[in-house]
């Protein structure tokens, strides 16, 4: 009877990761080219001159691929929805009235 190999999947529960980016990154040089695409083709319907367009279009590409590796350099896979969050975060809560206390009893429930 033939033995039979197969292979271990080891990266079960991992986030995908192309070429050093990782996660949410894929996505985000994704919808940039395509926003590049469209700009491209506007630019182009517009009548500007297509060796324009394509120098536009290359240096609005590597500026967003550079960008969008950088953010993932920096933040990782969960770091940026981390920082995200963060700013939302109030630094002070400033209550101006004191109905609110008033209305809390001594087991520390509202009445």
């Amino acid at each position: 009877m033939a033995t039979s190999n197969y292979q271990i999947n080891k990266g079960i529960n991992k986030s995908i990761e192309f070429k050093g980016l990782k996660a949410q990154y894929i996505w985000y040089v994704g919808i940039g080219f395509v926003g590049v695409l469209i700009l491209f083709s506007l630019l182009y319907f517009i009548g500007i001159p297509s060796i324009v367009c394509v120098l536009i279009a290359a240096v609005l590409g590597g500026g967003v691929v550079a960008k969008v590796y950088s953010m993932s350099n920096k933040y990782g896979e969960y770091g940026l929805m981390k920082a995200l969050a963060r700013k939302q975060v109030p630094n002070v809560i400033k209550i101006n009235d004191r109905k609110l206390f008033q209305s809390i009893t001594k087991t520390g429930k509202r009445s």
